[in-house]
């Protein structure tokens, strides 16, 4: 056996390091804001960090067709304005261990779609390289908080699976489009068409002094700029570039590998122990991404 990292995997594998690092702040600033908030806030930087890139760039804007265009709008639907809600929202509820556990269902959603979508199947070490990784995420999760009801959970796991089964179709439904236009202008008519429908119905729930609000206290907050900046900026590109230019099930497996170095990072700048589970967990997870890489 060889590595055979692609281009598309390293980008997944970067995917990996930028979610988790939001993921962590998201968490943060889910104390001051609700899910919704969050969400508007993050993908409106999000959007501004896709325009500034493409400014300093200089290259002209492709021109998408109508039928591409209702394929990008439907993605930002889907995806952006609905499954980033569900997600942030599982997140709240079930906080990030048990989230963790619901969102390995990425891959599976990705394997099955892929699947029925493109025909698309990889190498069967892969998929035991996914089992691992699955596994590694699950054994290191596995803790039921106490100060959870079992409304919450339920509610929680039910939005979890709906973010997850979301995204995905969200992606793999534009994987045509990205095989003939540039990632970032896909990332910003995707990510500005959901923020433009995340802002329209806060306006529409809460009124303009609220919106208001709600974009003060979130541009006032640090972690949530900064998880913004690597949660939804960096992490589409790199997200969506993984995608483009590798198969759907590797870099959903690769992508799932943010839980584990959100185990390693509160670890290392949160002072989080590390207990012999969660060292067999990362252990576990590792080994299988070293799978998929060889597959």
């Amino acid at each position: 056996m060889e590595f055979q990292l692609n281009t598309g995997d390293l980008y997944a594998i970067l995917t990996s390091f930028c979610w988790a690092s939001g993921v962590i702040l998201f968490q943060v600033s889910g104390r001051i804001l609700g899910s919704m908030h969050i969400n508007v806030i993050k993908n409106t930087i999000g959007v501004i960090g896709f325009i500034l890139f493409l400014v300093i760039q200089g290259n002209s804007f492709p021109i998408f067709t109508y039928d591409e265009m209702a394929i990008l709008t439907i993605s930002a639907v889907l995806g952006v304005a609905i499954g980033d809600y569900f997600y942030l929202s599982a997140l709240r509820n079930l906080g990030a261990g048990l989230n963790a556990i619901v969102g390995t269902t990425f891959s599976l959603s990705i394997f099955i779609l892929s699947y029925l979508m493109f025909g698309e199947v990889i190498a069967l070490r892969g998929y035991f390289g996914g089992v691992l990784v699955i596994s590694g995420i699950v054994i290191a999760t596995v803790e039921i908080p106490q100060n959870k009801s079992r409304k919450d959970i339920t509610q929680g796991i039910v939005f979890g699976l709906i973010a997850q089964v979301l995204t995905a179709f969200s992606v793999l439904m534009i994987k045509p489009v990205m095989v003939l236009h540039p990632v970032v202008p896909i990332a910003l008519i995707r990510f500005g068409i959901g923020t433009l429908l995340g802002v329209l119905f806060l306006y529409y729930m809460e009124g303009t002094n609220n919106l208001i609000k709600t974009y003060k206290k979130g541009f006032s907050h640090a972690p949530l700029v900064l998880g913004a900046f690597f949660g939804t900026f960096l992490s589409v590109i790199f997200w969506l570039a993984g995608y483009k230019y590798t198969l759907a099930g590797r870099a959903a497996i690769y992508n799932q590998l943010s839980t584990i170095l959100i185990i390693l990072m509160a670890a290392l700048f949160l002072k989080e122990k590390m207990n012999k589970r969660k060292w067999f967990a990362v252990c576990c997870a590792l080994s299988g991404a070293i799978l998929v890489s060889t597959a």
